[in-house]
């Protein structure tokens, strides 16, 4: 088995099906995430092959979110995203701050489990954002 260097790491990959731009502004806004890195389809150095219409789309984005890195794109803008199978989990310092980023990522979107105290934490819950992402708020214990 191979051993992985320490500064390893992963970071998800969200393929926002021609929504990326729009889900990049709402977590500026709303969350204060900094985008980093934005690249479209026509500033490639090289040649691709999509449809004249897919040149101002996002081939390319990293969105800095605290410490973690988080990269997106528009995919080949074909429909609807789905994130089944993971969640991305956001722990906040204080239950002020739980309440603001939940009520701001939930805008629009569906709340699958409220915020409210947990026995692992004074505040945890579960929601789906405008973009189909589910997200697991909660206060550092």
């Amino acid at each position: 088995m191979p051993t992985l260097p320490a500064s390893t790491s992963v970071e998800p990959y969200l393929s926002f099906g021609g929504r990326c731009e729009d889900a990049l502004k709402f977590y500026r806004d709303v969350i204060g995430a900094e985008i980093v890195t934005l690249m479209r389809f026509s500033e490639s150095p090289e040649k691709n092959d999509m449809p004249e219409c897919f040149q101002d789309k996002v081939m390319h984005a990293t969105l800095r979110i605290g410490k973690t890195n988080i990269m997106a794109s528009d995919g080949r803008c074909e429909g609807p995203s789905h994130f089944d199978g993971f969640s991305l989990s956001i722990a906040l310092p204080d239950e002020a701050s739980a309440d603001l980023v939940f009520n701001a990522l939930a805008e629009g979107g569906l709340v699958t489990s409220p915020l409210e105290k947990v026995f692992w934490s004074p505040k945890f819950g579960v929601l789906q954002d405008k973009f189909g992402v589910t997200w697991m708020v909660s206060v550092l214990p």
